[in-house]
């Protein structure tokens, strides 16, 4: 693996480590590290939110455009590893022939952030985190991405924000009425939208992304035993990585032992 850039670049101001969990739990990130690097304005979700008066009618389209300029937020307010960035050679170079697969069209790129994390969007976004490339193999970075690809294919994002939209405008119209539901709507969203990010992965979207990712692997001929070794490095085994695992995900650990068992059938 390439050696760490200097500290300095990934000492970045960051919004509350709880905020950036949220954000990167909503997401669809393969880790959740307590991130002390990423950076996020909530607020800016929360306005987008109330400014959806038809939720139902939300398509593909609308949602490209929302998670485009989220990203690209997110771009700017977040280091990211140029053509000529050791970070940004190495991960160009485990993603060549990318840009486009599966039907999907790909966007992968770094975050110079010391946090061992990742995540995607519905739009083809996929970052992966400095911390998580210095800790990973080679192979073990194919398979987040590959796990981050499943989310996109998948469209666990995507329905996870369609579900937020939907209850946030049904919010809205309640605080339109006004009387005491209009006084505290605005309050309400807010916590609507905060509890709708810092949910759990479902375990069944876990698996499928997981599933997506072995099947990823086998397909490119890569070691797949990665896809064992990178989650029990994330469980706190099997390479000494121990990470703090918030409610947003299942069990890394239970993960690594269903992998390994399909490694074996």
């Amino acid at each position: 693996m390439s050696s760490s850039p200097e500290k300095n670049d990934q000492n970045e101001t960051a919004l509350s480590r709880r905020q950036i969990v949220s954000m990167t739990a909503l997401l669809g990130g393969i880790s959740i590290a307590a991130p002390a690097g990423a950076q996020f304005r909530l607020g800016k979700i929360v306005k987008a939110a109330e400014d959806v008066a038809k939720a139902e009618s939300l398509n593909d389209a609308d949602m490209k455009v929302y998670f485009d300029k989220m990203a690209g937020e997110m771009d700017r307010k977040n280091p990211v590893a140029g053509p000529n960035d050791p970070y940004g050679k190495r991960l160009a170079k485990l993603s060549k022939g990318l840009k486009s697969h599966d039907g999907l069209d790909l966007d992968i790129k770094a975050y110079k952030v010391r946090d061992v994390n990742a995540f995607a969007m519905a739009n083809g976004t996929i970052r992966i985190f400095a911390g998580l490339m210095d800790q990973f193999t080679d192979d073990e970075i194919r398979y987040v991405i590959g796990h981050e690809i499943g989310h996109v294919k998948k469209e666990h994002t995507k329905k996870r924000m369609q579900a937020a939209y939907r209850k946030s405008a049904l919010m809205n119209a309640a605080g339109a009425a006004g009387g005491k539901v209009g006084r505290i709507s605005r309050s309400q969203l807010t916590n609507l939208f905060s509890k709708t990010i810092t949910a759990q992965h479902s375990v069944k979207n876990e698996k499928q992304a997981d599933d997506y990712a072995m099947a990823f692997m086998k397909q490119k001929n890569y070691d797949a035993n990665a896809c064992v070794t990178a989650l029990e490095k994330l469980g706190g085994g099997g390479g000494g990585v121990s990470l703090p695992w918030t409610q947003t995900h299942p069990s890394p650990k239970s993960r690594a032992k269903r992998m390994r068992k399909q490694l074996k059938g």
